[in-house]
């Protein structure tokens, strides 16, 4: 049986003993999401930085609601379009590595993006690569294992966030 995601207070929690006291800065996500009709697929992209497998995330821009601002960065990141969910599936921490080599610990919200169109041209093409995999092969490609928990959460019932 698939639980909702670790809590907010149990996730803050954690960042503590990860980082001591250093605020956290946030960030959004899109969790791009297909139906196939055998199955819901997810796309995920690569990292700019170490190639690893991440969904498309980035910093909210002034005024800007945090679930637009995750849709506006699937387009950069991923060249996709679709419908973004008000309501967020999950959040999880990780370490965001700065071109000082300083890390800081980073809060991501993940909203679910039903995806409708895929550009062949887009902002990041050239330092990107994307790929739509099964629910299972998306937990096991992330590295954060509580965005591997938020994936499996929203695959079990995509539509309840519709």
């Amino acid at each position: 049986m698939l639980t909702r995601p670790a809590t907010h207070n149990h996730l803050a929690e954690r960042v503590q003993r990860l980082f001591g006291a250093a605020p956290c800065r946030l960030q959004v996500a899109a969790l791009p999401w297909r139906d196939t009709g055998h199955g819901v697929e997810i796309m995920l992209i690569t990292s700019r930085d170490t190639g690893r497998w991440v969904l498309p995330k980035g910093w909210p821009e002034a005024k800007e609601l945090l679930c637009e601002a995750a849709a506006r960065e699937a387009g950069e990141e991923a060249g996709l379009r679709g419908t973004v969910s008000h309501h967020e599936a999950g959040r999880y921490f990780y370490a965001k590595a700065l071109a000082s080599g300083e890390e800081v610990p980073c809060e991501v919200l993940v909203f679910p993006l039903r995806v409708d169109k895929i550009a062949d041209r887009w902002k990041e093409k050239r330092s990107r690569t994307r790929k739509w995999v099964s629910p299972a092969e998306a937990v096991r490609m992330v590295n954060e294992r509580d965005l591997g928990q938020i994936i499996a959460y929203f695959c079990a019932d995509p539509h309840q966030f519709s």
